[in-house]
């Protein structure tokens, strides 16, 4: 018995892992460009743009309002076309990245308008194109709040990943869900939120020192 229910934990860990690590690559990958328009296109910005960063703000706002196990449920059609099912690891990676991306996506934007900007005035006198300012200037500078930004995600995506385990989505939240609650198991209950607390620490305390790092390059 305690070696079946070790293998869960085990199991149930890695499918975490996987859920949290997969969505939030993707919401990176999705949401620092996007955290970057948005700050290119306000007001002063240098593809200033009220319309599209109006659009877009209002997208990501509608999107990063809408709680998450809502969401899990809204895109359960979207989530099969994708993946071709609804529940399992792979298909929670779909929601789970679908609500980090505009997460991140503020997250970079705030961390770029920390950014000295004098340093911007001083690039587009010098002639620097956009490109240039944003992958010299720019993200660079930004470069410590993106990090810390991309930790918050990661840790807000753990528990996430666990609420995803109420639709069947793995991982320890539905290892919780299946036997400590329906089965009356509160010690794998227990056992599931201290393995929560501990990787999320972990995340943390990586991400705390990573930035660290970057700020005294």
């Amino acid at each position: 018995m305690f070696s079946e229910m070790s293998s869960m934990f085990v199991q149930s860990f890695w499918e975490t892992l996987v859920m949290v690590g997969i969505s939030g690559l993707l919401g990176a990958l999705v949401g620092l460009p996007l955290g970057v328009l948005l700050f290119l296109t306000d007001r002063g910005g240098v593809l200033q743009s009220v319309a599209a960063n109006r659009a877009m703000g209002l997208t990501i706002n509608a999107v990063r309002s809408t709680p998450f196990i809502i969401l899990l449920v809204a895109v359960i059609p979207f989530t099969r076309a994708i993946v071709g099912t609804s529940i399992g690891t792979a298909a929670a990676v779909v929601p789970l990245t679908i609500a980090a991306a505009p997460f991140v996506a503020r997250l970079v934007e705030t961390a770029l308008r920390e950014v000295d900007r004098g340093l911007i005035e001083t690039a587009e006198a010098l002639g620097a194109t956009t490109r240039q300012i944003v992958f010299k200037v720019l993200l660079p500078e930004a470069l410590p709040g993106i990090v810390a930004g991309l930790t918050i995600t990661f840790v807000s995506l753990v528990g996430y990943s666990a609420m995803a385990g109420a639709i069947g989505g793995g991982g320890l939240g539905d290892l919780g869900i299946r036997y400590g609650y329906q089965r009356f198991l509160p010690e794998v209950m227990v056992t599931v939120v201290v393995i929560l607390i501990v990787f999320v620490q972990l995340v943390q305390s990586f991400g705390d020192w990573l930035v660290r790092r970057l700020s005294h390059r």
